[in-house]
């Protein structure tokens, strides 16, 4: 009777494992649903869409995006969490991704065990910027007048706890000097403040900063990349004032946890080709972009060292939570 009872666990083990692996190599055999955290229509989505494009051309199926916006991105994050390990439900990681799980006040999911890494799509940093009249023409300048008047230089935000947010205390907390946040509900109006004068540096994403660069109504005095970026070498990084200082936003793609390695490996795939397409990466760098493909666990320890920094920071400066 054991004998025959283990017999019948062994076969149903490696029917379950025939099944898995069958599945595996039809996949996708239906439409596949990318979730994204943001409104349709933003820079997310673009990128996104020119990506899905691509990769659904190779996989046979459409990748669909689906908008489910609110809660700083945490509403389509929990989502996608707890929908099924079948590969068919993916989720769009944004740069929010990290600020929105260490500043709020609580998690439906895991924000690194609770999903199946696949692959980052593009980078860019933030731009900090000041209105074209401004008399800061440099981060040492902008230094200077922090010091010299604490407390009372403005800078705007798209919310508390957004990555521009963080960023800037990080850039705070690592100079030694204060600036006064004020968080708008996002969408133009932080850069609406600073053009009107009301604000007296800010730090943008550069797609959404580079309109107003090209007009010359604003004026880029660093990125907040480690390194100058290729198409604006005449920008310094903030890193080359304070050593070290990196603040960048992102997309990529990631999976609920449980989606079997050799689907993940297959949408890591094709993620690098598309990024790889010539077209692709000029569009990326139009935006202000960088293409940047990884390996699953290379964008897992990514996310948990985001993650971390932002917690900490969150921590020492009493933001969220």
């Amino acid at each position: 009777m054991k004998q025959k009872l283990t017999s019948l666990l062994m076969g149903a083990l490696a029917a379950a494992c025939i099944s898995l692996s069958a599945g595996a190599q039809t996949y996708p055999n239906k439409p596949i649903r990318l979730i994204n955290g943001f409104a349709a229509g933003g820079n997310a989505d673009v990128v996104a869409r020119l990506v899905a494009e691509k990769m659904s051309a190779r996989l046979g199926q459409p990748i669909i995006l689906e908008s489910k916006p609110g809660a700083g991105t945490l509403i389509a994050n929990g989502y996608v969490a707890k929908s099924d390990p079948d590969g068919y439900t993916l989720l769009l990681v944004s740069g929010a991704f990290p600020t929105s799980a260490v500043t709020a006040k609580s998690l439906t999911f895991d924000p690194v065990s609770d999903f199946a890494w696949v692959s980052m799509m593009i980078s860019y940093p933030l731009a900090v910027v000041v209105k074209a009249d401004s008399p800061i023409k440099s981060v040492q300048d902008l230094l200077a007048a922090a010091k010299a008047r604490p407390g009372q230089l403005n800078y705007p935000s798209p919310g508390t706890g957004s990555l521009v947010h963080l960023a800037v205390e990080l850039f705070n907390a690592e100079a030694r000097v204060e600036t006064v946040h004020i968080p708008f509900r996002g969408g133009a109006e932080p850069m609406t403040q600073l053009l009107a004068g009301r604000m007296d540096f800010g730090f943008e994403t550069l797609t959404f900063a580079r309109p107003q660069l090209s007009a010359g109504s604003v004026r880029a005095i660093a990125v907040t990349s480690r390194e100058r970026i290729p198409d604006m070498k005449d920008v310094p990084a903030v890193a080359e004032t304070l050593s070290g200082y990196e603040a960048i936003s992102f997309l990529g793609i990631a999976a609920p946890a449980g989606t079997p390695p050799s689907i993940v490996e297959k949408l890591q795939q094709e993620v690098k080709r598309a990024v790889e397409d010539p077209e692709i990466q000029a569009r990326f760098r139009e935006m202000g972009g960088v293409t940047w493909a990884n390996t699953p666990e290379a964008m897992k320890a990514f996310m948990a060292g985001e993650i971390k920094k932002w917690k900490d920071i969150a921590a020492a400066r009493k933001i969220g939570g």
